[in-house]
């Protein structure tokens, strides 16, 4: 039995998943999420993926802009005990943020298929949209929970490859929306 690797991410209507917490990210139109009318309901599912997490794995840049903000953060102490994996061929042991508990680096994504061999529960990845397009194009994720926003911002990193491939179906396993306009869409990766 292999462990289920699952993206996690908030998302545009148009795919993109560039910058939802601000300009600093990158995208010109950084911050949409915050600028979404706050409807705690429409989050439900970050906190139902909290219970299901027995690891984390990030792209080298999600995790060097999540790791300094989630570790001193109360919401996501539960992490801090967690095994964490990145996915670098430039990080190095001595780069890892110290007080966030353990990390290792992977080099490939045969690492990361490797990983999912191991014994132990869902590993979510967060952000990464690099990460997740090699992820999917070597057909290792398994669940999709996308939170997808009602703005359309065009230019920017998507969570989906344009790669020439064979179609993959999915499965919608959960759905709801909200009065702000977010639709939660939760995905299995048929097979």
């Amino acid at each position: 039995m292999t462990r289920e690797l699952v993206y996690t991410g908030f998302m545009s209507v148009d795919g993109v998943v560039d910058s939802p917490g601000g300009k600093v990210e990158g995208h010109r139109s950084g911050g949409w999420v915050r600028e979404t009318e706050f409807v705690p309901e429409a989050y439900s599912l970050k906190g139902e993926e909290l219970a299901d997490t027995t690891a984390l794995l990030f792209g080298r840049r999600s995790y060097e802009a999540f790791a300094p903000v989630w570790r001193d953060s109360p919401e996501h102490s539960v992490y801090k005990e967690l095994p964490k994996y990145v996915l670098s061929t430039g990080l190095n042991d001595s780069d890892l943020l110290e007080g966030w508990g353990s990390t290792t680096i992977l080099r490939s994504v045969d690492d990361i298929a490797a990983l999912k061999q191991t014994e132990g529960g869902a590993i979510f990845v967060h952000g990464s949209a690099e990460l997740a397009r090699s992820l999917s194009d070597a057909d290792l994720i398994d669940r999709y929970n996308l939170l997808v926003f009602p703005v359309l911002l065009g230019e920017g990193k998507s969570l989906f490859s344009r790669a020439d491939r064979d179609k993959r179906q999915l499965r919608l396993r959960e759905s709801e929306t909200y009065s702000n306009g977010v639709a939660k869409l939760v995905y299995e990766v048929v097979r």
